[in-house]
């Protein structure tokens, strides 16, 4: 069959989002696949899954491995997915540089349409770091903002769960299948922003079931791409010199978002990081203040 030129508008009925998930499935489960080439697809063919799996030629998928797919993934329920195309799909993922089709989540998908900041950091923070990540997301919850951040030990714990205290609205973007938990000791915080916030994997179930174990940690950088183009900011608190932070940091200024560093790592003589970010476009701030009137400023 010859492929559509372009992405039609989600506007048929008969479209089904997990029929597109099977065929999006079965276009990642090939042992060449990666973000950037599942991307790289779509980008010559903006067509949906089942389009481009229906397609001749190197583009159609061993029809055995098809199979499996679907066998593997009818045991999977309990969420829904967003796909391009559709009024659910955030238009805002179109930034990332290798941006995703579609996605799993549990939750609100309304809360993407709120005000996002992500407040990230390292997993190994100091107790300042956790004490000002704290103090971040409980003033900005304060101030109408949806905390964005990853469910990594750490800041991104602290900032959640002190959102969560304040009565704030929380969105968590994990790095594994959307039915798993890591760390193991977040799964009631993860539970609790499923049912009652936002919940969001990109992590297609069936590759990460047949690719290596050391393969997993790939998905935790290639979320924060997503973390960062689902907000308007990014909120750095602490990191190391080559921590997966830096990632987000990376993405946001190429997606164009603010990208706030707190004072505290531009004191730590032990990174250079902080000045590199800033000279690209990063923002030194002190307070939530600061951060605020950066962005009362952008918008006005």
């Amino acid at each position: 069959m010859s492929i559509p030129a372009c992405m039609p508008e989600f506007a048929d009925k008969t479209i089904s989002p997990r029929h597109e998930m099977l065929a999006y499935e079965t276009l990642w489960a090939s042992n060449k696949a990666t973000l950037k080439s599942v991307a790289d697809l779509f980008r010559t063919h903006p067509v949906y899954p089942s389009q481009l799996l229906r397609a001749r030629g190197e583009l159609l998928p061993d029809l055995d491995l098809r199979k499996k797919v679907e066998a593997f993934l009818s045991t999977k329920r309990g969420f829904s997915v967003a796909l391009r195309g559709s009024h659910q799909y955030p238009t805002g993922l179109r930034d990332a540089s290798d941006p995703i089709e579609l996605f799993y989540y549990k939750g609100d998908l309304n809360l993407t349409q709120t005000k996002c900041i992500s407040v990230v950091g390292t997993r190994e923070c100091s107790e300042e770091g956790l004490a000002r990540a704290k103090r971040i997301a409980r003033e900005l919850v304060k101030a109408n903002y949806t905390i964005v951040s990853g469910l990594a030990r750490g800041i991104d714990t602290a900032a959640m769960t002190e959102a969560l205290a304040a009565k704030g609205r929380l969105i968590g973007v994990i790095g594994t299948p959307i039915d798993q938990y890591y760390p193991e000791e977040n799964k009631g915080l993860q539970d609790t922003i499923a049912s009652d916030h936002l919940l969001i994997s990109q992590v297609p179930f069936y590759r990460y079931k047949i690719e290596p174990f050391s393969a997993h940690r790939r998905h935790f950088p290639e979320r924060n791409q997503t973390m960062s183009a689902i907000s308007e900011a990014t909120v750095i608190v602490e990191a190391s010199e080559h921590s997966g932070t830096l990632i987000q940091a990376r993405a946001c200024l190429q997606q164009g978002r603010k990208l706030f560093i707190l004072d505290s790592c531009f004191q730590n003589r032990s990174i250079t990081w902080p000045a590199y970010y800033e000279g690209r476009g990063g923002i030194r701030v002190k307070s939530t203040g600061d951060i605020l009137r950066a962005l009362e400023k952008r918008s006005a």
